[in-house]
């Protein structure tokens, strides 16, 4: 009679491939709790997996390798309304089961480090450092910390606040033995906030009212609030209530330059520290983070896109600000939606989420229509705080001075005269996008994809899609001629332009390339102050930022949205351009807004003048149902890419072939990207679609696996991006 197979353990690994993989257990261990992470030895390698099963081998004879350790033998990191989540992600995003559990854990975890020590240092003088201090020199450095430290201990964040460079100087009193450190747990008591809350307007008071009857139960709640209309003070009424029961609260906010002021303005008026979770910080950082929330020793987390994996073992509420924003979309690798997964993981929890935005998504429009949302509304500002006045700029005609007209140049001397502050929006950096020969036509392509670069300086080439860098030419490479010309504007542009306008008033730029350092976009607002000043910028300025001194925000133009081919572009447009404006007048100053434009008469912008974001909604879901656009149908874009043409061909053809044939869905024929080339790849794309989201989601399911057997699939980079937010 034959031995019966051994028991296996089914480990699902951090690869982009469809199954587990079977090893034998650690001699002498018991199996661990599902989601457990092990190492294990991979080829070469050793990599950190997740356990998932027992089970049996699933080929006979076959040399299985064996675990080489257990990293959680006591718990899971993840409790079992995460771990069923993350099990629903990857199947929807058609993700393999391993990438996506390690895609949920900050860096050091997923590579098999042990949970931080969450403990709060605090230093103080030691016995030798009291009876050291007279001797240390009046007005240095040391003294000057040892002086502060006399008066009791502090933590990091008081040191911080005493003296920026305190930890060299700590280090010096360390080496001399004048200091101690003692470990603390870190204090999520309730205590008196520093700010009070303000009185609440009746529409306000209406949707806390109707967030706190949701308390304890799945619902969703749409709050749908003109910028300025105060939705964060309703967002923090909910979380004081959240924080009352004894819950915990998660708010994602779409990009890291909100999160400095987000975690101040919630810090003033919460009554238990803020934590926050987003790239800019270390992972040692992060890794504290997701600890200190798994713990329950944080109690309110403000995080951007990936804090939605974020521990809530005492879940209470999720807030989404800004709900509309495409960042919340990944677009490399695991491609998941945080907006969706937040609210896939609120019904596992049990909790309410409220989804805010002065523009929501169409989708989430279209639930709040259906009734699948509460749909909560706030129409007028707070304080009392009246709309911008609109100004639209007839471009046709008029001569420009990089890129603005001088009615406008003429509006903002009047509001710097005024004492105020004016903001010139254009979503392009760099210099300008083209750099053009005059004379025979001639313009700077990037070498490696189908985009022209954009100049930066005067004398830097920057392709903005790959990456690619090289210096300007001091002539026209084909001709010959001197007669190089910038064309368009881009930020630098218009820095330069308002430089010179008013040479003599502060004047700060806010894009990708002045933001690189931690909490840059705040540092900025810091150094403008309140004072008369200009700021010009990127989308980076349209979102979510409260600057009571500024009342003219210009848009230099909105040209460049109005015609793409994309269908959720006059959607975007809309979107940007209500949340530009809204930075205008939020305090009890008037605003103006300021559009550049050759066609003053399109219909998005008539429509958006005269009867603001819900009539433009209306009108575009209208649109979108009669030609079955999302979010009456549903999309799946099948992305490839890779060094030759003809393996691309291949295997989209061949992809085509095998996505073809289900009932309910479409696959439309292959097709290039609208960028064909970038990084020196070729690019194509297959465009799948259902009116019926299971028969979608059931034919990527066999596609997904089919697709990582074929032969033409080991020559092309691929991915499958479920309800993506762009076609590029």
């Amino acid at each position: 009679m034959s031995a019966s197979p051994p028991p296996v353990w089914r480990i699902a690994l951090p690869l982009p491939l469809p199954r587990l993989f079977d090893y034998l257990p650690p001699i002498g261990a018991s199996c661990p709790a599902a989601g457990a992470r092990v190492r294990v030895p991979f080829g070469q390698r050793t990599l950190v997996g997740f356990f998932i099963e027992e089970g049996t081998a699933a080929v006979d004879g076959v040399a299985l390798k064996r675990v080489d350790a257990v990293l959680d033998p006591d718990a899971s990191p993840f409790d079992t309304a995460l771990w069923l989540s993350l099990h629903w992600a990857a199947s929807y995003y058609q993700r393999a089961l391993g990438d996506v559990l390690a895609s949920a854990l900050p860096i050091p975890l997923r590579q098999g480090e042990a949970p931080p020590d969450t403990r709060i240092a605090y230093w103080y003088l030691s016995e030798a450092g009291r009876t050291a201090r007279p001797t240390l020199r009046v007005g240095s450095r040391p003294r000057a910390l040892a002086d502060f430290l006399a008066g009791g201990e502090r933590d990091a964040a008081g040191l911080a606040g005493f003296d920026p460079k305190w930890r060299s100087t700590l280090r010096t009193l360390d080496t001399r033995g004048l200091i101690q450190t003692r470990l603390r747990p870190p204090g999520a008591q309730l205590s008196e906030p520093r700010r009070a809350a303000p009185a609440l307007s009746v529409e306000q008071g209406t949707a806390v009212q109707a967030i706190e009857a949701m308390a304890g139960r799945f619902d969703v709640a749409l709050l749908e609030g003109v910028t300025g209309s105060g939705k964060t003070e309703v967002y923090l009424a909910a979380i004081e209530q959240c924080l009352a029961r004894g819950r915990q609260a998660l708010v994602l906010v779409p990009e890291i330059g909100l999160t400095p002021q987000a975690i101040r303005r919630y810090g003033e008026r919460l009554p238990v520290p803020v934590h926050a979770l987003h790239s800019g910080l270390s992972d040692a950082e992060r890794a504290r983070t997701h600890t200190l929330m798994a713990r329950g020793e944080a109690r309110v987390l403000i995080g951007t896109r990936s804090a939605v994996f974020s521990p809530l073992p005492e879940p209470g509420l999720i807030v989404i600000d800004e709900e509309h924003d495409a960042s919340y979309k990944q677009q490399d690798g695991f491609r998941y939606h945080a907006r969706d997964f937040a609210l896939m993981r609120a019904k596992r929890l049990g909790i309410p989420v409220v989804l805010g935005s002065a523009t929501p998504s169409l989708e989430t429009l279209q639930h709040a229509r259906q009734g699948r949302y509460r749909w909560l509304t706030l129409r007028e500002r707070a304080g009392g705080a009246k709309p911008p006045r609109v100004h639209v700029l007839d471009l046709r005609g008029q001569r420009l001075t990089h890129g603005l007209s001088r009615p406008l140049i003429d509006a903002i001397g009047a509001c710097l005269r005024r004492g105020e502050q004016a903001m010139v929006f254009r979503n392009r950096r760099g210099y300008a996008p083209v750099l053009l020969c005059h004379d025979c036509g001639w313009h700077a392509d990037c070498p490696r994809c189908d985009r022209a670069m954009t100049l930066h300086g005067r004398n830097r080439l920057i392709c903005h899609h790959c990456g690619h860098r090289k210096p300007a030419p001091p002539a026209c490479p084909d001709c010959g001629g001197l007669a190089l010309v910038p064309q368009g504007a881009g930020t630098e542009r218009l820095e330069q332009a308002l430089a010179d306008a008013f040479p003599d008033v502060p004047l700060v730029r806010v894009d990708r390339e002045t933001t690189h350092g931690r909490d840059a976009v705040e540092k900025h607002f810091d150094a403008l102050g309140d004072a008369p000043g200009l700021l010009v910028g990127t989308q980076m300025l349209a979102k979510g930022h409260d600057l009571p001194n500024l009342t003219l925000v210009a848009i230099a133009s909105i040209d460049d949205g109005l015609f793409s081919a994309d269908f959720r572009a006059g959607e975007r447009l809309a979107q940007l351009l209500i949340q530009v404006a809204g930075r205008a007048g939020r305090a009890q100053k008037p605003g103006e807004v300021w559009l550049q434009t050759h066609h003053p008469d399109h219909p998005l912008l008539q429509t958006l003048i005269t009867r603001g974001y819900p009539s433009f909604a209306e009108a575009e879901l209208a649109q979108r149902a009669e030609a079955q656009f999302p979010p009456f149908s549903y999309l799946a874009l099948l992305r490839a890419e890779a060094t030759h043409e003809a393996a691309l061909k291949d295997f989209l053809a061949t992809a085509h072939g095998l996505a073809r044939g289900h009932d309910q869905v479409q696959a439309h024929p292959p097709m290039p990207a609208p960028m064909p080339r970038r990084a020196g790849r070729m690019r194509g794309q297959l465009l799948i679609e259902s009116s019926h989201r299971p028969a979608l989601q059931a034919m990527l399911r066999s596609l997904f696996v089919q697709l990582h057997d074929l032969p033409e699939a080991r020559k092309v980079r691929w991915s499958l991006d479920v309800d993506p937010v762009d076609l590029y």
